[in-house]
């Protein structure tokens, strides 16, 4: 399945606006920007996925031991 292109419009309001098209160019669907954007962070890509999969985590460092300061009375 192919990606769906969109491509920018402005509303008579002057939002920003996503065209979802289909294949033969045709306006599918048509979303805020706002609302669009929010969606795809939602959302992890493929290549993203598979990243997070082959990254090992990182091993924790043990806390330095900080000195005791003496006082002098």
């Amino acid at each position: 399945m192919a990606k769906a292109k969109r491509t920018t419009h402005r509303s008579t309001k002057g939002k920003k606006l996503y065209a979802v098209r289909d294949k033969k160019g045709r306006i599918k669907d048509l979303q805020t920007y706002e609302r669009a954007h929010g969606a795809d962070i939602k959302r992890k890509s493929k290549a993203e996925t598979a990243a997070a999969a082959t990254k090992k985590p990182a091993a924790k460092k043990p806390a330095a031991k900080k000195k005791a300061v003496k006082k002098a009375m």
